[in-house]
């Protein structure tokens, strides 16, 4: 091939032949190695149209299920896909150290009036890091973002996201999961101990670290079930960047904190509850999220999850973004967050945190002074 951009763009000309359905493209690098790798432009788009209307309408409900990073195998070869939702982008691109974190190398494809954007890159193995690099139409920014779907993240103060495959987990709670479905949670005895899985216990002798979920698991369940409670509440264990938090600003809202182990080992806990005769609940934060650069504040750069209004769109006391549940994506993203725990980890339940903020324009928020009241300016679901 004939190299026509010094940025590293090829080009070659076939005759006019059908193309075979399947090629590879052999690349010799600086260092005189030679690689032969499938074209990440060879495959077709995965999303359908159907879940382009379902998501459009509001109702793709398993979005998590397409969503972010997803390890497939497409015509016969292994790779991972991965869509994302920015609108106000002029180009996204999947980055990584597969190609030195440089967004010219793979560019996704655009979904059109969607907003969605999606790639299938062959030959990523699980545990790849990766992050979207978003340049936006807003005075030409280019942003560097986490993955609002990813299932995994790296520890912090590192900030990229994990491709990780949920699906190995084998459950053993298939007596509780059962007998939950037949119990009635209005009249069933609920005794819950809430917890903070960061504080509830350390080790001093290893500089003061918090306990991993394994070993959580073997310390804090017996600890409850002995003391006669029928359900644990953790506080926020979604992805998240500040410590001093405990969760309740979130960056990760599919991604269990990487702080205490994998989501394996995530997974491990709750079944060990459930085995326990011990139900888990989470409590859930939707109702705003921080300005941690590789987060959800600015994303496409605007205010894409969030009110473009200040005095909508800000809290003052918690220094964060209010999601606008005017737009039917940033519903989707929240509810399908929701139903993602309840699928994929077997949550017995959510305590959605701050309720009234997401009610009420009182809640530290200038424009309840100017309305004269605490409801609500807009019409939300």
């Amino acid at each position: 091939m004939t190299r026509i951009r010094e940025e590293g763009l090829y080009e070659a000309l076939l005759p006019d032949t059908p193309l075979a359905p399947s090629y590879t493209l052999r690349l010799t690098r600086h260092d005189g190695t030679v690689a032969e790798i499938h074209d990440p432009y060879a495959f077709p788009p995965l999303l359908t149209d159907f879940d382009l209307h379902l998501f459009t309408e509001g109702t793709l409900y398993k979005a998590y299920n397409s969503f972010g990073a997803h390890i497939r195998t497409v015509q016969g070869v292994p790779g991972v896909h991965f869509v994302l939702w920015a609108p106000n982008a002029t180009r996204v691109s999947v980055i990584g150290d597969f190609n030195g974190w440089n967004g010219l190398c793979h560019p996704m494809a655009s979904r059109g009036s969607t907003g969605l954007w999606e790639l299938f890159m062959p030959d990523l193995p699980e545990g790849t890091l990766y992050k979207y690099e978003i340049r936006s139409r807003e005075d030409n920014v280019l942003l560097r973002k986490a993955d609002p779907y990813a299932v995994a993240s790296e520890v912090r103060p590192r900030t990229a996201s994990i491709v990780h495959d949920l699906s190995c987990y084998t459950w053993h709670d298939g007596t509780w999961m059962a007998a939950r479905s037949e119990w009635d949670p209005l009249t069933a005895p609920l005794s819950i101990y809430e917890v903070h899985l960061g504080s509830w216990m350390r080790v001093p002798e290893e500089n003061n670290r918090w306990l991993t979920y394994k070993e959580l698991a073997a310390k804090l369940i017996p600890y409850a079930r002995d003391l006669g409670y029928t359900h644990l509440e953790l506080m926020p264990v979604t992805e998240h960047p500040f410590d001093g938090s405990w969760g309740y600003q979130a960056t990760g809202y599919f991604a269990a904190t990487s702080r205490y182990g994998s989501p394996e080992d995530f997974m491990a806990f709750v079944d060990a509850a459930h085995q326990a005769g011990l139900g888990v609940i989470m409590d859930w934060a939707p109702a705003h999220f921080p300005d941690d650069p590789h987060g959800l504040a600015q994303f496409d750069g605007t205010h894409l999850y969030d009110h473009a209004d200040p005095r909508l769109g800000y809290h003052p006391d918690w220094h964060s973004r209010i999601f606008n549940y005017d737009r039917v994506e940033v519903r989707t993203f929240l509810l399908n967050s929701a139903l993602f725990w309840l699928d994929k980890y077997h949550i017995d339940g959510l305590r959605v945190d701050a309720v009234a903020s997401m009610l009420y324009l009182d809640c530290a928020l200038e424009a309840s002074q100017e309305s004269g009241g605490r409801a609500e300016a807009e019409n939300r679901p």
